[in-house]
């Protein structure tokens, strides 16, 4: 199957795949939402996340039969291992700030190979940026290449945490964060990752599910930076974990403050 995929050919489908998604989105974006709850009252699905993954997985079935997908909202397929092409769908990631904030929010794709990275991308729907890559593109913002990040130590910088880590505490993210220039909480972990990619923060960590860090993961470490679980390990493609994407110097310290267990 690898001989037959064109990479650039590959990635220019998803863009158009996501970019074509995007504006269905925010043709939706004021209408009265058909809003749920999943796993609890801050967990949510709507109507639009829902057709949004069944467009996106209809044209990878189409264009890529015999592909597997991993889709948020499960219309894709029960993945058990990474053999052959595989395509990771989030339809709208920050669903919460979809709902309320009307922004910053993200959809995306990743594209895997064996378990190798080939295509990741992600669309900042609201502001219009796409960002997208892999090990054979290089990472880039729309037409822009972006350079690889500043290897900064955590003290240094923005450091990118999910709210509950924060508030709870959880793996040290409060000292952590002491020892940062400051925490920023979003609530996307797409958008979050394009902080990360253009060097704005040094480092994020939050728990993720594959689809929220399959497309980031491909990006980020084709620009040197590291994705691992909050330990150091690394990550399993098909189930959820503390995630932490840094550089190099900032992944190690936060790795270093697991050590005090």
């Amino acid at each position: 199957m690898s001989e037959s995929i064109n990479i650039w050919q590959l990635a220019s489908e998803i863009k158009f795949w996501i970019a074509a998604a995007a504006e269905n989105v925010k043709a939706h974006l004021h209408d009265d939402l058909q809003v749920e709850t999943k796993s609890n009252r801050n967990d949510l699905v709507t109507n639009v996340d829902k057709l949004t993954e069944k467009h996106l997985v209809g044209e990878i079935r189409r264009a890529y039969p015999k592909a597997r997908i991993v889709g948020e909202e499960g219309f894709g397929d029960q993945v058990d291992d990474l053999a052959g092409l595989v395509f990771f769908v989030d339809p709208i990631d920050g669903t919460m700030n979809f709902v309320k904030e009307k922004e910053n929010f993200a959809i995306m794709i990743g594209a895997y190979l064996d378990g190798i990275g080939l295509v990741g991308v992600i669309m900042d729907v609201v502001a219009g940026n796409i960002f997208w890559g892999g090990p054979e593109l290089g990472v880039y913002k729309n037409e822009l290449a972006l350079p690889k990040p500043q290897n900064l130590n955590l003290a240094d910088g923005l450091l990118g945490v999910s709210g509950p880590l924060l508030r709870k505490d959880v793996r040290h993210m409060a000292t952590a964060v002491g020892q940062s220039s400051g925490a920023r909480i979003i609530g996307s972990a797409g958008i979050e990752f394009t902080k990360v990619l253009q060097g704005i923060e040094n480092g994020y960590v939050s728990h993720l599910m594959p689809w929220d860090f399959a497309a980031g993961k491909v990006m980020a470490e084709t620009l040197g930076l590291l994705v691992t679980d909050i330990d150091g390990n690394p990550l399993s493609m098909l189930s959820s974990k503390i995630v932490l994407i840094g550089t190099e110097r900032t992944h190690a310290q936060i790795v270093a403050l697991q050590q005090q267990d």
